[in-house]
């Protein structure tokens, strides 16, 4: 359902008349988008047409933006107080015999905290779900703290959010925000949310814009300084609130919500790497959390129970929540313990492996590990057109990856001269083209959603620490190094980060499953067991790769050596290339 099927109504309020839009079924859960500065209530049509088809969705220009009157005068109009009479009258207009959920973002999230902590609006308000916007009151006690008890690390917080609130600054400026509003900057801002916040063109920002931004400066100019100055100390939330963070946030420093506990006790957290206007960049993974949130304070409400957080309690819970994983190689080894790590963080998990057995036992521990959904999928990766038809059901009946690990591999070992074509051919058309076909057939469906996502490819060592004895696999590795530093550089515009991660020897059946050319039968044994117990006695476990493949999504890394060797060669091939090469002479001990 789009936002240009919605349901209008207006909805008087001291002297100012507010445009309000509904979509869905007015007889489920209410809840309310209050949008920021300068949008107006389309900001969250993406998000709104996604929440309709399972809740009644509202939306409302606040006053003196979108198709909502000003007050006059405008100084003195925009205070909280009279921002909580607009909510109380829209809420009782479009819910009055039960309480509603409250979204908000930027200035919508502000107004939205004041709603949530004054007593007058106990009993109106059933979750509060809050992104990009802080309350006046705790930022207020945030200052005072660093201010009175200053250290390096407080002082640094407060240089480095008082530079990202240059823009407050101006906007407090007499005249000059208007003139630049209804000038330039109004006719520049959509060209400017393109290109500095990847935010598509569509109907938003809409025709009001330049109107809307100069009467919201008084936002700023009737709340801002009073109530930094004298934040009141009673800001304690009474509603379950959802903080969604966004990591590469340009106005807001995380470290604002520090010890929001203290404020907002029954608080669930999230965070999400994108910029700051996510309900136009990530409108699918706000539409789920969201969701979600509003669910179980509804299933707690109808049965009289505390409200409950999300069930995922690992590393990363705020960051995985609800998101779709997808794994291959997933039987065994790196890549079971891969799925796991992401089921333990909330994530929804599809595993994938030749092994369709063992792909399946991955899924249905990834359940019980704490994963809300997991399928086990069987599709050799080294087949386009399975592929193909792999992630076109995934997109069907899951929905399109956010993060996709390129795992599968096979060990090959062995001298040049004695690794045949058909050698080649299988340790190629595994270790890089099953990697080639998961990046270029899942990461062009996160481009074309445009919402951002990540891809991991599985790389080793051996990618850059030669060996005589692995040319094969080496090479493999080595193209997929190199693959992933010109993917991460191509999909860096589309807010898909790549990383390839370099394990060293870690403790896997892939020496049980290795091939040795040159060696027969018997030989090829007696290899595989000796390599076996190698590997068994540096026992190091396939659960450190997991964690550092998390990591190196949450932080967008690049390259990330796993185990002591690996970052050892990699720093060799930097600085020393001529010792690796003595070291990949020696025959190795088998």
């Amino acid at each position: 359902m789009k936002l240009r099927e919605a349901r209008e109504r207006w909805v008087r309020t001291g002297g100012i008349e507010l445009c309000v839009a509904e979509l869905g079924d007015a007889s489920r859960p209410t809840v309310v988008l209050v949008h920021g500065y300068p949008d107006s209530k389309e900001v969250w049509s993406e998000v709104a047409s996604r929440l309709a088809e399972e809740w009644h969705v509202v939306l409302y220009d606040v006053r003196g933006h979108g198709r909502s009157t000003a007050p006059s005068p405008l100084r003195g109009g925009f205070t909280l107080e009279k921002l909580t009479d607009d909510f109380l009258a829209v809420a009782d207009a479009v819910s009055p015999d039960r309480p509603v959920h409250v979204v908000g973002h930027d200035w919508g999230s502000v107004q939205a905290w004041e709603f949530a902590t004054v007593k007058r609006t106990e009993g109106r308000i059933a979750s509060f779900t809050s992104m990009s916007g802080p309350s006046l009151d705790h930022f207020g006690h945030w200052i005072k703290q660093r201010m009175s008890r200053p250290t390096p690390r407080r002082v640094g917080q407060l240089m480095g959010q008082g530079a990202k609130s240059w823009y407050v600054y101006l906007l407090h400026t007499p005249v000059l925000p208007e003139l630049a509003w209804r000038g330039p900057l109004g006719k520049q801002w959509p060209r400017i949310l393109q290109r500095m916040e990847k935010v598509p063109a569509g109907d938003y920002p809409t025709p009001s814009l330049p109107q809307d931004a100069a009467h919201g400066a008084w936002l700023y100019r009737d709340n801002v300084r009073p109530r930094l100055r004298r934040p009141r100390t009673d800001a304690y939330a009474h509603v379950p609130v959802q903080l969604i963070t966004p990591t590469e946030d340009f106005f807001l420093s995380e470290s604002l919500y520090d010890q929001l506990e203290l404020w907002a006790p029954q608080l669930v957290r999230r965070s999400l790497p994108a910029k700051h206007w996510v309900p136009r960049t990530r409108p699918d993974q706000l539409s789920s959390w969201i969701s979600e949130f509003v669910a179980s304070n509804e299933a707690a409400r109808r049965d009289g129970l505390p409200v409950q957080g999300p069930v995922a309690t690992g590393a990363h819970a705020d960051r995985f929540g609800g998101q779709l994983v997808l794994v291959t190689g997933a039987a065994a080894g790196i890549g079971r313990a891969t799925a796991f790590a992401f089921a333990e963080a909330g994530a929804r998990v599809v595993a994938v492996d030749r092994d369709g057995e063992g792909a399946a036992r991955t899924a249905e521990m990834a359940l019980l590990i704490g994963s809300p959904a997991a399928w086990g999928e069987t599709v050799d990766v080294s087949d386009e057109q399975a592929m193909e038809k792999l992630a076109e059901k995934v997109a069907r009946e899951y929905g399109v990856v956010d993060v996709l690990v390129n795992n599968a591999g096979i060990g090959l070992s062995g001298s040049f001269l004695e690794t045949t074509s058909e050698d080649w051919k299988n340790v190629l058309d595994v270790n890089l083209w099953g990697v080639i076909h998961g990046c270029r057939i899942f990461g062009k469906q996160m481009a074309d959603r445009g919402q951002g996502g990540h891809i991991v490819n599985t790389a080793s060592a051996a990618a850059y620490q030669p060996s005589r004895a692995l040319p094969a696999y080496s090479t493999s590795k080595a193209a997929v190094l190199m693959l992933s530093e010109c993917l991460r550089a191509e999909l860096a515009e589309k807010s898909i980060g790549v990383s390839a991660i370099c394990p060293g020897i870690v403790n896997t059946n892939i020496t049980a499953t290795a091939r040795f050319a040159g060696a027969d039968a018997a030989e090829e044994k007696r290899l595989r067991d000796r390599t076996s117990r190698l590997y068994g006695l540096r026992n190091y476990p396939p659960e450190k790769v997991a964690a550092a493949i998390l990591n190196a999504v949450v932080r967008n890394q690049a390259v990330v050596p796993v185990t002591p060797e690996a970052r050892g060669a990699r720093l060799l091939s930097r600085v020393s290339p001529g010792v690796l090469r003595g070291i990949a002479r020696l025959k190795p001990p088998l």
